[in-house]
């Protein structure tokens, strides 16, 4: 059975030691959604909310939280991210906004966390862009997708 990693034999919280593991290229993509009222979504892809283009200011942010990441997780390493893409797109069928985030670098411990904080700072600045207009969206399905690299090799999600 796995352990947890960011706990000591006396199970106080500790950052996992990654000195001894060797670098490698490493990537992680993660995916979430922003589910709103049907007006909401034709909104933000005429370009009418208030606020600015949703779609880019919400990429913007998303690379920004991606690169914040250690200083949002405690236990997080600061890491040389050598690529953050965040894209975003409407799908009317669904009055979602999608979001997938893909980091990468080469280094001793994995982006996972980079990845998922990425999709969560764009799908928060999505709501708050639009809170106005609907106070009742939804940030869901928030999760890792892929992952490559390191020691435990690749990891396929949904």
């Amino acid at each position: 059975m796995a352990t947890l990693t960011h706990f000591d034999g006396d199970g106080n919280a500790v950052m996992v030691d990654v000195s001894a593991k060797d670098e490698t290229e490493r990537t992680a993509t993660a995916a979430g959604s922003v589910f709103m009222l049907p007006e909401t979504v034709r909104l933000i892809v005429e370009g009418g909310v208030k606020k600015g283009d949703v779609l880019s200011v919400a990429r913007l942010a998303g690379i920004m939280g991606a690169k914040k990441t250690p200083d949002l997780i405690p236990l997080c390493h600061p890491l040389a991210l050598s690529s953050v893409k965040v894209d975003l797109s409407a799908d009317p069928d669904r009055n979602a906004i999608d979001i997938t985030a893909t980091c990468k670098l080469k280094g001793r411990t994995g982006v996972e966390m980079e990845a998922l904080t990425a999709v969560s700072v764009a799908a928060l600045t999505v709501y708050d862009m639009c809170k106005a207009v609907d106070r009742g969206m939804r940030i869901a399905d928030i999760r890792l997708t892929h992952k490559a690299g390191g020691k435990s090799g690749t990891y396929e999600g949904a």
